[in-house]
Parts: structure tokens; C-alpha cells; sequence
């Protein structure tokens, strides 16, 4: 990783920060992750649909729920903030100030007990405002790129810190499965374990304690960001910058309009970013319908994701300053696509649709089939990574870097605004065809889509 946060004195461009800068600015990623992992993915999210709603669909429903009201909402402010933190010049405060509500948030969802009377009503709430916060500091987090290196190493930088991410992912899911989430009926937990600290299976606290965890983690993490990183200067006052933003921001909206090549990236991303979205939100479903996965081999699944991701986007950051990130998407669009195709041919009893395999030995991921998903799902990865990376190093690229948070804010809305579309095609194709292969493969449309637009794309030279 030193290659990756290189920097010399010889350099011409003011826009170099030092190798601890950018080290403590990757560890935004690091910091964050484990509420992606462990709390939306991998841990809370199967224990509230499986322990704390009535059912495993009506759980799978009010998270869908929670999940749009956020995106929706940030879709709607996170432009008007970027377009005020460009007047004011300033980015941390408002990482700050978004870290506060966050960090109480996850902490929040150690309360939604099974037995409490409000548990479902308090997970879906700190969800939903942990989400919110987290959503938007990370708005604030991206735009800093352009202050901290020169252009020809903003790949790098942005493959660097979701490297680190992934990688924080991967250390907070073994921990978590590893020594304090147990099997309800063993007692133990992935390694072996009774989990720490005394935490009972029973309720499910090694589940709910992924909150206060991730907050924990948080605060400790993104420490270095506020101590070493510098901000950019000071450029107004917040009263006069609020209302500068807000006249501002329709504007803004007309450029990116205008900016062509902006705005079919901004619809790409649209695109691609929500089938991205669905596939994770309904991968671990999909593998426990056709698989009959437990949470033990869901949870060794995300640690494979989270390592295969990890490589990702180190690869995907160099290829991206070698070839440039439109050529990067591209090509993970495509990878995701194949992998997508190979993952519905894929149930208990068939590989590639009509080959039928014979049933398996005993042990866990003995069987054909789910050697196939492990593969494919670790090339999902794979392609996982660069595509979110080489999408934010893009739009440095394409974007005016007097509006760079602004623009960032419309990624975060072009990312947002329908991310409900993808997981409501996915319930509505699954229900009229009674089939979960079928409405997994509606996702494939949102990469084509994504995928076509994105050719029409200019990538500016550097």
C-alpha cells in the first residue's frame, strides 16, 4: 500500500498531500464499512427479517421499506448539501456533524430486542437515520480527493480507500461471526466460540450487538481524518453559503443537464448502481432459497465477497490510472453480467440451467452448485469494487472542480433516487413468476442498461 500513498517533493501540482493524509483519509472507508457490512448486509439486517419481524417477508418488506425512505431522502439533500459545503469551502465540519447522529443510530439498534415492544420501530428508525448520516458524510468524504492529489493519481486514491474499506469489512465480519454472533441453537459462534462478553444467543445479542460495534469502530477510526487531513480553506459563512447553495443548486442541476457528458454518466450510474444495490440486498435470499444456506455458510460467503472485493479494488485502482476508469467500468460491468447469468443456472440440483448434478456428499459447500455460486460470487467481488471506485474517480474527471461536492452530491442522487426500483422489480418478477431465478435475473437489465449508457460517454484526457 506505501506505493499507493506515494508522494514526492518534487511534484508541481499543489494538490499533494502527504502519504499520513492520505493514509488517514482511506481510513474514512475503514471506519465506515462495518455499518455496510455487518448491519445492512451480513448480520442485523438477516436477524431482523428472521428473529424481530413476525415473518421472514414481512421483515424482508419493512426493511425494503426503511431502505427506500432513506434513499429517497438522501437523494433530495445530498445536492443541497454539497451545493452549501462548496460555498463554504469546508468539508469536515460536516463529516462531524453527520457522525453524530450515526454513531448514536448504531448504537440505537443494540435496543431492538426480540421482546422489546418497540424493537421493530427502533431498528427501523436507527437504520434508516444510520444510513442517512453515514450516506452523507461520505458525500462530504469523496470531495476531498481533488484537494488532496493531482488528477492523474485520483484512481489510485479512490481505489485505495475502497480497498481499505473492503478490507475493514472483512475484519469486522470475522470478528463479529467469529466472537460474538452465535447460532441460536448451538451456542456457538462461526469459529467455535461461546461469544464474548456474555452476549446470549438466545436474544440474539451477538446480532444486535453489530451496532454498537460499528459505532465503536467508527469513532475510533475516523479519528486520523479530522487530525491529519486538511480541509479546504474557508470560503463563507454558513448563513450566507446556505442560501448561495440553495439558489445555486437549480442551477447546477441545468449545467449537469447541459454538461452532456455529465449527465449520461449520472444516468449510467443511475443505472448500474441499482442493480449493484439489488444484487447484494437479495444475494444472501437467493442463496438460502437455492442453496438452503444457513447463516453459517452466508456469512463465510460475505468473507469470500469481502476478500475477493478487497483485490478488486486494488486492481481496478491501478487499471484505472493505467487505462482509465471508463474502460474499468466497463469491463466490470461485463464481468458482472457473466457472473449474474451463471448465478440464476444455479439451484440445488442444476448448474448452467439444464445440467443436472449429483447430491451432495455432506459438508459445507461439498456440492457442485454451490462451489459454482462460491466462483461466481467471488468474481462479483471482484467486479464490485472497481465499479464503485472507478464511478467516483469518473466524475473527477468529468465534473468542474469548483462544483466537485455538488457533483458528488448528484452522484449520491443519481446512486439514490431509484434505488428502489431494482429490489421492487426483483419482488414484482419473483411474484408473478413464482420463481427467485427469475427475478434475480431482472437485474441484469439495470447492468445493460447501465452498461449501453456508459459507452456514450466521453472520457476527458489528463
Amino acid at each position: 500500500m506505501s506505493g499507493t500513498f506515494m508522494t514526492t517533493s518534487s511534484t508541481t501540482d499543489s494538490r499533494a498531500a502527504g502519504r499520513p493524509a492520505l493514509a488517514a483519509w482511506a481510513l474514512f472507508d475503514w471506519a465506515a464499512q462495518p455499518f455496510f457490512t455487518l448491519v445492512t448486509t451480513f448480520v442485523f439486517a438477516p436477524y431482523f427479517a428472521s428473529a424481530l419481524a413476525a415473518t421472514p417477508a414481512e421483515g424482508q418488506a419493512l426493511w425494503g421499506y426503511a431502505t427506500a425512505a432513506a434513499g429517497l431522502t438522501i437523494a433530495f439533500l445530498a445536492p443541497v448539501l454539497g451545493s452549501i459545503a462548496d460555498a463554504t469551502g469546508h468539508r469536515k465540519p460536516w463529516i462531524f456533524g453527520f457522525s453524530i447522529p450515526f454513531v448514536l443510530a448504531c448504537w440505537g439498534l443494540w435496543y431492538a430486542a426480540p421482546d422489546a415492544p418497540n424493537g421493530i420501530l427502533i431498528a427501523l428508525v436507527a437504520f434508516a437515520v444510520g444510513t442517512l448520516a453515514i450516506e452523507f458524510a461520505t458525500v462530504f468524504n469523496n470531495a476531498m480527493m481533488p484537494d488532496l492529489v493531482p488528477p492523474a493519481r485520483i484512481g489510485r486514491l479512490s481505489g485505495a480507500g475502497w480497498a481499505v474499506g473492503y478490507a475493514g469489512g472483512l475484519v469486522s465480519l470475522v470478528l463479529a461471526l467469529g466472537f460474538m454472533a452465535a447460532d441460536p441453537e448451538t451456542g456457538r459462534t462461526l469459529l467455535g466460540f461461546e461469544p464474548l462478553f456474555g452476549l446470549d444467543p438466545s436474544m440474539r445479542e451477538g446480532d444486535r450487538a453489530a451496532g454498537p460495534f460499528s459505532a465503536l469502530w467508527y469513532l475510533l477510526f475516523v479519528l486520523p481524518l479530522f487530525l491529519l487531513v486538511p480541509d479546504a480553506p474557508k470560503k463563507a459563512r454558513l448563513g450566507p453559503a446556505t442560501r448561495q447553495g440553495i439558489r445555486s443548486l437549480a442551477d447546477n442541476l441545468r449545467h449537469a443537464r447541459r454538461n452532456r457528458q455529465v449527465f449520461v454518466f449520472l444516468l449510467a450510474n443511475m443505472a448500474y448502481k441499482d442493480g449493484l444495490v439489488a444484487l447484494f440486498a437479495f444475494g444472501g435470499i437467493y442463496a438460502a432459497g437455492q442453496l438452503g444456506w444457513g447463516s453459517v455458510q452466508i456469512g463465510t460467503f460475505g468473507i469470500l465477497l469481502t476478500i475477493t472485493g478487497t483485490a478488486g479494488a486494488i486492481l481496478g485502482g491501478w487499471m484505472d490510472d493505467r487505462f482509465g476508469p471508463k474502460l474499468v467500468l466497463l469491463a466490470a460491468l461485463s464481468l458482472l453480467i457473466i457472473c449474474g447469468i451463471g448465478l440464476v443456472s444455479v439451484d440445488r440440483d442444476t448448474i448452467l440451467f439444464v445440467l443436472a448434478v449429483p447430491p451432495s456428499e455432506g459438508g459445507m459447500f461439498s456440492s457442485l452448485p454451490e462451489q459454482m455460486f462460491l466462483v461466481l460470487g467471488g468474481l462479483i467481488g471482484v467486479a464490485a469494487g472497481p465499479l464503485q471506485s472507478a464511478s467516483r474517480s469518473l466524475l473527477v474527471r468529468l465534473a468542474p472542480k469548483e462544483r466537485m461536492t455538488q457533483f458528488f452530491g448528484l452522484l449520491a442522487l443519481s446512486g439514490k433516487v431509484t434505488s428502489f426500483l431494482a429490489p421492487l422489480t426483483v419482488g414484482l418478477v419473483t411474484a408473478l413468476t413464482n420463481s427467485q431465478a427469475a427475478g434475480m435475473s431482472a437485474i441484469l437489465a439495470f447492468f445493460i442498461v447501465g452498461a449501453v449508457l456508459l459507452t456514450r460517454v466521453r472520457q476527458p484526457q489528463i
